[in-house]
This record gives C-alpha cells, structure tokens and sequence, in this order.
C-alpha cells in the first residue's frame, strides 16, 4: 500500500523502554485477557481489576502514569508540527486520568517555553509560532457513555461530566473556520467532526476503544499506544497513523507498554513479509527503524536542496552563514534560482517539502539538530517564496523597480474609496520600466510575482463570472511561451505582456460600473444577452438582470443548504425560468425563441447554483474572493 501511495509508511518508536515504563510479560497476559472482551464492554475496568489484579495495577500506578504523561507532553509539543495525536489507554478511568495529566504538564510546558529566551531573531519566532499552537491545542476524552458513570468516576475523585457534555455539544468552531464558506453561521461541530478537519485545534484524542477502528483521520500522524493490544486489534489500531496527507512523511507509534513483539507478529500475520528484508526472526517483519536510517533520508534530503541551488550558483552555505543586507542577498540570490521557470519553481518546492517533512519524521531523534540550520535556511527560502506569492500586488512588485516610479507611473484612489492606492497601469511608461527590469538581479522573481498577481486577480474574475475564459486563455499562452523559452529577452517580453495582461483585467473588472451594474449583476448580464440585440432590449436584459437575483435572493436562496435538496434546488430552477419566460418579467418578447429561454434558464441555473451555496454569496466577498 506504502509503494502505491494509498499509505504512508509507520515508524516504531519504543519509548516506554527508554523511560522504563514498558510492562514487559504483563503485555502478553492483559493482551490476551483483552482479547476475551467485547472492545465496548462497559465494566471493562473492573473485569480487569478483578481478573488481573495486580497486574492491572502495575499499568495504571499514579508513578507510571504521571511519567508518560510527562512525556507525552514534551514528546508531542516537540513534533507539533507533524499533525495530530491519539493516545490509546487501557480503560475509561485511566483516559480520564491521563487527560488530567496531560493538561497540568501542558500548561506548565507552555510556561516553560514562554520563559526561554534566545537572540536568534529565527528561532524566536518559531517558538513564539509554537506557544501559541499549544495555547490553541485542545484535547478531549472520547469514551462511549454507561449508566452510573458519574458515581463510578466519582470513586477516583474523577468528574465524567465535562468529558460527557463535551462529547455531546461538540466543539467549539475557531473564528478563523467560522470566517470560511463551509462553516459560516455555525458556532459548533461533533467532536468527530473536528478531529477530522485538520483546521481545527481539536489535536488530542484520548481514547479506549471508541475510533480504533474505521475512523480515518489523514492529518492523525502520531498514535500513542499504553494499551496491551495484539493481532487484528492491534493492527487495525496503528492503521489510524498510516492515512495519506498532504506534508505527512509517516505516521509514528508510539509505545509506551512494549507491544513489539505483538506488533511484529502481527504484522507478518496481516502485512506479510517484505521482500526486501527488514524481517525479524521467524519471517517477522521489524518495524522499529534506526534513528540512522531516518538521519540519514534528512541529510539525503537537504542535500538534494543544496545541489539545487549550487548548480544555480547560489550556495545555500550563504544563507546560513552570512548576515544583514548580504543574507538577504543570498536569499534573493537563492530564490532566482529557483524561479528560473514554472517547472524549477515546483521542483525547488516539491525538494523543500521534502526535507520539511524528513526532518518532522525525526524532530524527537538524538542527533536532529545537526541538520536545523539548512533546515532553517531552506525554510528561510521557501517561505520567502510563499509570501511573494500571497501578498504579491502590482504595487509592490513596482515598487521593487526603484528609479522609475515616480517618473513611469501616476498613483490614484483606489475605485473602492479604500484608503490604499493603486497604480494606474495605462499611465506607466514601458520602455522606462522595461530598462529598470533589465538591470534587476532578481528579474525572474519580479516575474513570478507578478504571476501570482495576475492569477490571483483572474481567479477572482472567473469565479464571478464564468464567461471569462478567454482570459484565462490568453494568460495560459503567456505563461507556455515564458516557460518554453528562458532566454534573458524572454523574461523580459514576459513581463511587459504580464503588466499589460494586468491592465486588460483591471479594465474588465470595471466593466461592471461601465455597464451601470454590480459584479453579481454583470455575470448574469453576460449570461442572459446574445449578439446583435438593440440598444433597447439591453437595457430590458440589464434591469431582467438586477430583478432576476434580487427576487432569487430575497426567498429561494435564503433556504438553508438549498442545493442540498432536490425540492429546492428544483424550486430555484422553476423560479428562474418562470421569471425569464414572463411577458411582464422576462427576456425582450420577440428576441428569444423558446429553446434559447430554455439553455439561458440552464446556464443561470448553474451559475447561481454555484456561486449561491449562501446568501450573501462567498464568491463577491472581497475578503473571500480575493
């Protein structure tokens, strides 16, 4: 499954022989009395007390407990960035108990780490980025309900409630989700639900036995096991840590019991024996792998950065070495390389991720931070990368070419009456500009933005109406002329046609007001009208318009979920062609024939079935269209 991508591979990580909480024999006999229960049984704690005694004691001892909950804490806020976690107990009181743990070495991790103090202007804002992710963390016990829960915790000073209400009223939604499309007017979601979406800070799951089976989370990446478990149960458990995401190298177990010869037997009963080797004695397959080996594909990974960026001639040894004006010339040096094309940009990219995600595989790994500092300086570079292209405006892109601003180009309000300015593309002065891009050095990287400005600009466009292909057309040829050719005149043609592609944009996004109408209005506009129709029956066309989405949206639209349903949507289709079938509402009598009302109600349809999941439309929020 790993070979063909429907799975990430499992690391094994024995941490409970490291700390000396492993319990050994006593594996074997509480795996095997599991084994004899129902996964759901709801006096599984006393049945094991009672049946196992001393045994159970020694597995659920407050000393024991207490260190892998210390350890938890500093293993998982370590490797915070590699995703989500699951810890694995043996019974509902323990989950209980260890969430109580965890909590209080939480907080107290956080005040620790807000205490330290560095001069590394980098490392401080990686770990304030770190705080703040463990102040955002929340966790949550997750164990199925049984009658005369409450006094039963109450036995071991333990209150069930909270957990219980949790469970029941779901999590609280982030604002940032509550801002997006999916989740506006929602203020909460079941804690499955929020465990799934890797947006929320739902990171904690402490479970039994509840989501050890058939519960798939992609973003899951660490599963802590202090839990006796063998055979399918055990296999089916650590299937949870193996779902592919995007950034996630492997998923991680974590065994706290000693379950490796479980896990070893178990794996070559259900996974078979690799052809490859890697088994252990009696055809078991290991799935412990050297710290070494995982070293060794981060040192490979950084390598193949390194080679990257010397062939371009832009060692990567001067981002970290160097400081001030010459590190940020190393870095623009590094990213020109990288911006050579389309194609190199996604490959540095792809090389990037890479090492990000080796060097989470082995954020806990005795020897890690002799690679932080390429690390560092290949993120330093990629996340330059990023921020050109999510904040990369006209403005600042000219900016950029210091010496002919004021000369080339007039500054006026921005059409909106926001108080930013935009430049005025018409007014500027190409062969000007065109000599201050010539003696850029970061030429290709003037390119890229200003690519990232156009699509993010022609995006918007498109999303708010769908008859604007042909710009999306002329941009494609644009770009497959640029990355055929790589010449420095090239570049240089490319980025005149970008700056007047722009301009094109601009002038269509104020077509609306030209037209007398808004962006919502001109998109049915453009829908409803067909060539060589009078001046009269356009102006009939631009008021059907305006009626037609006020009437949609001041009823039809409002249902909750309208496309959800078969009635409503079939509600909106009537609507719309009932209103531009009317004499008295409808497209100009005598302009359209009966099949021409019929494809244009079709086209509207669709259009406002997707751009009007809600009513006011996500698609014109500037905030969000942009």
């Amino acid at each position: 499954a790993v070979e063909d991508e429907a799975t990430v591979p499992l690391y094994y990580d024995a941490r409970g022989d490291k700390l000396g909480v492993a319990i050994g024999d006593l594996n074997e006999r509480i795996a095997e009395k599991l084994d004899e229960f129902d996964i759901e049984d709801v006096d599984m704690d006393q049945r094991l007390e009672r049946d196992l005694m001393r045994d159970y004691h020694v597995v659920t001892a407050g000393r024991r407990l207490d260190q892998v909950a210390r350890d938890f804490v500093r293993h998982y806020s370590t490797a915070w960035e590699t995703g989500k976690a699951m810890l694995v107990c043996i019974d509902k009181i323990t989950c209980v108990r260890m969430h109580k743990l965890i909590e209080f070495y939480w907080n107290e991790r956080i005040n620790e780490l807000e205490g330290r103090r560095t001069d590394d202007e980098q490392e401080e804002v990686h770990l304030r980025r770190r705080v703040e992710w463990m102040r955002e963390t929340r966790m949550a016990v997750v164990v199925s309900e049984e009658q005369g829960e409450v006094a039963k915790f109450r036995k071991w000073d333990l209150d069930v409630t909270p957990h219980r209400r949790l469970i029941k009223q779901g999590m609280e939604l982030p604002e940032s989700m509550r801002r997006t499309p999916q989740f506006r007017g929602r203020q909460r979601m079941a804690v499955d639900e929020a465990f799934k979406a890797e947006e929320h800070p739902f990171r904690i799951a402490i479970v039994c036995a509840m989501w050890l089976t058939g519960f798939d989370v992609p973003s899951l990446s660490t599963l802590y096991l202090d839990k006796p478990l063998k055979a399918h149960t055990l296999m089916q458990a650590i299937a949870r840590a193996n779902r592919v995401n995007e950034g996630k190298n492997n998923g991680l177990i974590v065994d706290y019991c000693g379950v490796l010869k479980h896990l070893r037997k178990a794996l070559a009963t259900f996974a078979g024996t690799r052809s490859g080797g890697q088994g252990g004695a009696g055809g078991e397959i290991d799935p412990a792998r050297p710290d070494e080996e995982l070293l060794a594909d981060l040192a490979e990974a950084v390598a193949m950065v390194r080679s990257f960026l010397r062939d371009g001639g832009a060692p990567l040894a001067d981002v970290i070495r160097k400081l001030g004006f010459k590190r940020n010339a190393a870095i623009v040096a590094c990213k020109e390389v990288a911006n050579e094309n389309d194609e190199t940009r996604k490959r540095f990219e792809v090389l990037c991720r890479e090492v990000f995600k080796k060097f989470k595989a082995c954020i806990n790994v005795v020897g890690v931070n002799a690679h932080r500092a390429g690390r560092d300086a290949i993120d330093v570079i990629y996340r330059s990368l990023q921020e050109d292209r999510e904040q990369a405006d006209i403005s600042g892109i000219i900016r950029r070419l210091q010496g002919v601003v004021d000369e080339a180009i007039d500054v006026r309000p921005d059409r909106t009456g926001e108080t930013r300015s935009t430049w005025d593309i018409s007014a500027i002065d190409f062969d000007r500009l065109k000599r201050e891009f010539e003696r850029s050095r970061s030429r290709r990287t003037a390119v890229q933005a200003l690519k990232h400005t156009v699509e993010a600009r022609l995006r918007r466009l498109l999303a708010r109406n769908p008859l604007r292909t042909d710009f999306q057309q002329h941009y494609e040829q644009i770009v497959a002329d640029y990355n055929r050719e790589k010449d420095r005149v090239t570049i240089e043609r490319t980025f005149e046609e970008l700056l007047k592609f722009f301009e094109e944009l601009e002038e269509e996004e104020s077509r609306a007001l030209r037209e007398g109408l808004d962006e919502e209005s001109l998109a049915v506009f453009d829908l409803l009208k067909k060539p060589d129709l009078g001046q009269a029956d356009i102006r009939r066309i631009k008021a059907v318009a305006k009626e037609l989405l006020r009437t949609l949206k001041a009823e039809k639209l409002r249902v909750d979920q309208w496309r959800e349903k078969e009635a409503t949507q079939s509600a909106v289709k009537v609507a719309i062609h009932d209103f531009l079938y009317s004499d008295a509402t409808g497209l100009p009598a005598g302009a359209y024939s009966d099949d021409e009302v019929e494809a244009t109600s079709e086209a509207v349809f669709a259009h406002v079935y997707r751009a009007y999941p809600t009513v006011p439309s996500p698609f014109y929020d500037d905030g969000v269209a942009a």
